[in-house]
């Protein structure tokens, strides 16, 4: 009865004492299947979701409106770092909220300046700008280097060219797609982008090449491609990428949205070689999946090139990102997920790899807990191998026709992680060839 009356007298607050209460979904006796049918009718058709429908999440576990229960190895393509509802950020999101949210970056506030002495010293870099979400840092990054290219380079006027891997993937913006060398990712939405380069991935020869251009400003590249099906490059191409930008004063582009912040069992996946970009953008586990922040950090020669009015973001390091974030990088290091994620990913890629039909599976590879398991092509079909997962218990995605990719909360134990090993080694082996 309290929480009613609390609800009622929040709505009299409101204002809202008068208006119908909606009656949410979770209060009715609604089938997985019926939500959606219901969202196929009013949902743009841009996700081939798979057919589960989750109401509740903790940890690595996740609960669909049934009550069934799931091992998460998705994880919100590999954003939640920290788990499902972790109680330090929920609690954190809790006390912020109800202080201030919002003041738009025209106003300064007392959060920003905290959240920026945090990550500039944690990550060991002069000034770093805010943004939402990790296309968005992408996109800031392009601009910040051709600022650079101009300003400092002093590259002609409309010249500037940046450099990109083939087989890349940073989001669906306009400028993200022109860098993309998947025609689904960029087809009827032409014109692209100009002034992008393509390179092999992990072929330094190729990128020698290119970066030779003087025009060449900028080399964005994943250190491990997430999207592309976890493709994991030789074992000092990182290393080499750096000694390449310096030699031909290029700016490196570390995009580490999707394998930073611990995931591949080092705090940036580019400390696996201890080779360091002039930018690195940071975002989904920047909020432990909590709320949209990302970041773009460069020292100062580079950043400040931004002047004032040259780029900005409305929602960008706004008081609530800016607590979540703070937070959000206390769990990795306290609770110690860098070195979780080491330690798990071993157990996992070896026992995979040790197990799993060698007919059906030719390949298991990764770092950390980031990995993918790679299909022959004559044997299973990803998408039937997810559904089939998500039968026995466990959620995940597949990349490509061949590819599924695990990435599971870094706060998984080792218990939860052997049970959803059983469960992936039991379906694939177990599934009729070519069904």
């Amino acid at each position: 009865m309290a929480s009613v009356c609390n609800s009622t007298l929040l709505r009299r607050s409101l204002g809202l004492a008068n208006v119908p209460r909606l009656v949410a979904f979770s209060n009715r006796n609604i089938s997985s299947q019926e939500i959606i049918e219901r969202e196929k009718k009013v949902i743009a058709n841009n996700y081939d979701s798979l057919p589960v429908v989750i109401c509740k999440g903790s940890g690595v576990h996740m609960w669909d409106v049934e009550g069934k229960k799931y091992l998460d190895f998705f994880a919100g393509f590999a954003t939640l770092n920290q788990g499902h509802c972790h109680p330090r950020i929920v609690n954190t999101v809790k006390e912020q909220i109800g202080v201030l949210h919002h003041t738009a970056r025209a106003i300064c506030h007392n959060n920003l300046y905290e959240a920026s002495e945090k990550l500039t010293s944690l990550f060991k870099y002069d000034k770093v700008l805010l943004t939402n979400t990790g296309v968005e840092g992408g996109e800031t990054a392009v601009k910040l280097a051709r600022k650079w290219g101009y300003r400092v380079k002093k590259i002609p006027a409309g010249k500037a060219g940046i450099i990109f891997a083939a087989g890349n993937f940073w989001g669906r913006t306009l400028a993200a797609i022109s860098a993309s060398t998947d025609p689904s990712a960029y087809s009827e939405f032409e014109p692209l982008m100009p002034g992008y380069h393509i390179v092999p991935y992990n072929d330094l020869e190729k990128l020698e090449q290119k970066l030779q251009d003087p025009n060449i400003c900028a080399f964005m590249v994943e250190p491990i491609q997430g999207e592309g099906g976890v493709i994991v490059p030789d074992a000092g191409y990182l290393t080499e990428v750096r000694r390449l930008c310096t030699k031909y004063n290029v700016l490196w582009i570390d995009d580490e949205v999707q394998a930073g912040l611990g995931r591949t069992g080092k705090l940036l996946c580019v400390h696996h070689e201890e080779a360091r970009p002039d930018i690195v953008i940071l975002g989904k586990a920047l909020s432990g999946g909590v709320y949209p922040i990302a970041a773009v950090l460069a020292d100062a020669p580079i950043m400040d090139c931004f002047t004032p009015g040259v780029h900005g973001s409305t929602y960008g390091g706004n008081p609530l990102a800016c607590k979540i974030l703070q937070t959000a990088l206390d769990v990795i290091l306290e609770e110690k997920l860098c070195d979780k994620a080491e330690k798990l990913g071993q157990i996992f890629r070896t026992e995979l790899s040790n197990r799993l039909d060698k007919k059906r599976v030719t390949t298991v590879r990764g770092k950390g807990l980031l990995n993918a398991v790679v299909f022959n092509e004559n044997s299973l079909d990803a998408k039937k191998v997810s559904y089939k997962l998500k039968d026995n218990g466990l959620v995940a995605k597949q990349m490509k026709p061949t590819i599924i990719r695990f990435s599971p909360a870094l706060t998984i134990t080792e218990p939860e992680l052997r049970e959803g090993i059983d469960i992936i080694v039991d379906t694939i082996n177990t599934m009729p060839v070519n069904a």
